[in-house]
């Protein structure tokens, strides 16, 4: 168990927790949610004692291992990746260098055979016999392969390095485990072995995320920051939505009923006040009236942008046709002969753990990136408006945000772009910030603004809920689901691609296609996703014994 007791933050004047007592116990699953700022991160950081609280105190239960999911992808770029993920229970690591330290010796004194003696003895207790095996089964489970579990970091990509991180805090069944935004950078098939993992575990889970979905799964609880405060909700994120809300109709119907009363008794004390045969009932309603007091509605501190995609012309019945299309890239097929064709009610997502042929695919439709082979054909009546997964080269340059959009607008008119901007939440004398120096999420609203102005009826998005809040994704989720036009899009989001998509087209580890009309959810659950593991399974062993 873990809790806050009386826990305050202040940063200069401001407090950005203010005596939070909260209690985590075990067998839980703890979302912690709130709007961006509010202090998710942070809050994490004093649990894990990473931060220190202006004043209270975090407790926990003597004897407990805390775990928490690292951040720095470069602390570990010299050890190889099996020592990385035992890590996670420093004692064990620990105890295994010294044994190697103490074997490694070419003078084996008495001492030092009663030293390895208590070392393998505390080293059995820990099962330390199995660490390997468990760290391999990790590593597999979230996408890394066994010819990388010996491999150094530093020659590994930065997404591999955000897999072996989760890894490492995972490992060892910690009593405690703390996990800021686990499933970024990872894919729907990583998400979902993820969420397997924590349904099971039996201990204590806190989890900030952004993953509407992955809160459903795998949340027994919700704690909500608000202004400083944290709520605790049982149920899972859907669950807290819906009681969160009917608590402010509730307020707020209770408060009506109260003005309602106040308002008959300050009428009745204004009739009555001066007749001297009503005014002991005049006092006993003032009495009364002073007695009601209206509930305290604070409106929270979440903003949501408003996403509204609107084509400036229908879409015909030629959409996209895709002929053979294959791609290598620095010796490696990303592409191999991908055709399919698109009607002008299409919304795909393109699925699978092979990102890299995902964005390729996206740069070669909106004209970044020129096939190997094969050709594309756009129908007469479409426009396109892409959004790429990397954004940085849009915004060097030292525009101001309102003239940035104002670029990609037919109307240039100021107040006109200025709409398109408020409505993503750049209010005011956000227009004039330059365009270098906004945030991930800020460059990501952008991005979406110019989406919206350009009018485009085919609009192709490579991950856009990256660095985005939960606000802003819900906001774009919504937008997804009224676009009139065609979709194409890859997306980590599990509830943006079972709620949006009308057809799913996975590309294969050898670049290949599958290409069926039908929900994820559907899909994962399908006969051909299960041949297509187990043809995978097969040859991936195949390969190992070659």
């Amino acid at each position: 168990m873990i809790s806050a007791n009386n826990v305050t933050l202040r940063l200069g004047k401001k407090a950005l927790f203010e005596d939070v007592n909260i209690k985590f116990t075990e067998g839980n699953c703890y979302g912690l949610i709130g709007a961006n700022g509010a202090g998710k991160s942070t809050f994490l950081k004093i649990l894990s004692g990473e931060l220190d609280s202006t004043s209270g105190e975090i407790i926990i239960t003597p004897g407990q291992r805390l775990s928490f999911l690292k951040q720095d992808h470069f602390q570990y770029d010299e050890y190889p990746v099996m020592d990385t993920v035992i890590m996670g229970n420093a004692r064990l690591y620990e105890i295994m260098k010294e044994k190697d330290a103490i074997y490694a010796k070419e003078e084996f004194t008495d001492a030092d055979g009663i030293r390895a003696s208590e070392l393998e003895a505390e080293f059995a207790d820990m099962d330390g016999w199995e660490a390997e095996s468990d760290a391999s089964t990790l590593l597999n489970g979230l996408g890394i392969e066994t010819d990388f579990h010996y491999a150094i970091m530093k020659d590994l990509t930065g997404a591999q390095k955000v897999k072996i991180l989760l890894a490492q805090a995972l490992f060892g069944n910690p009593d405690i485990l703390l996990l800021d935004e686990p499933t970024n950078h990872l894919d729907l098939d990583a998400i979902a072995w993820l969420e397997e993992f924590l349904i099971n575990f039996d201990n204590t889970v806190i989890v900030v995320s952004h993953d509407r979905y992955f809160l459903n799964k795998v949340c027994t609880h919700i704690a909500d920051i608000d202004y400083g405060k944290i709520q605790l909700y049982a149920g899972n994120y859907d669950f807290w939505y819906e009681s969160s809300q009917l608590m402010i109709r509730q307020m707020k119907e209770a408060n009506k009923k109260k003005e309602e009363k106040i308002k008959e008794l300050q009428e009745f004390i204004s009739r009555f006040s001066a007749n001297a045969s009503k005014s002991k009932q005049a006092t006993s309603r003032k009495k009364a009236l002073e007695k009601i007091q209206l509930d305290e509605i604070r409106p929270s501190s979440r903003k949501y942008p408003y996403i509204d995609f609107r084509p400036n012309r229908e879409i015909g019945n030629e959409v996209l046709t895709v002929e053979g299309i294959s791609k290598t890239i620095d010796g490696v097929k990303v592409l191999d002969n991908v055709s399919f064709i698109l009607g002008h009610d299409d919304k795909v997502a393109f699925v699978g753990s092979n990102e890299f042929a995902k964005t390729t695919l996206f740069k070669i439709l909106s004209g970044e990136m020129e096939p190997d082979e094969g050709n594309y054909k756009w129908g007469v009546t479409t426009s396109q408006s892409y959004f790429p997964k990397d954004n940085s080269k849009e915004f060097d340059n030292d525009d101001i945000i309102v003239d940035w959009l104002t670029q990609y607008s037919e109307i240039k008119d100021v107040t006109y772009v200025r709409g398109f901007l408020g409505r993503m939440l750049f209010a005011g004398e956000d227009g004039v910030k330059k365009v270098r120096i906004l945030s991930g999420g800020e460059k990501v609203r952008c991005m979406l603004s110019k989406l919206m102005i350009s009018g485009a009826n085919v609009l192709i998005l490579d991950e856009p809920t990256d660095h985005l809040d939960m606000e802003s994704i819900t906001a774009l989720n919504n937008g997804m689901i009224k676009f009139p036009g065609v979709l194409l899009f890859s997306s980590r989001d599990h509830q943006i691609v079972q709620t949006t998509a009308n057809r799913i087209i996975e590309l294969l580890p050898n670049g290949t296609i599958i290409d069926k009309i039908t929900t994820y959810d559907e899909y994962l659950e399908s006969d051909e996703m299960a041949r297509k593991r187990t043809v995978y399974t097969s040859n991936k062993f195949a390969e190992e014994d070659n």
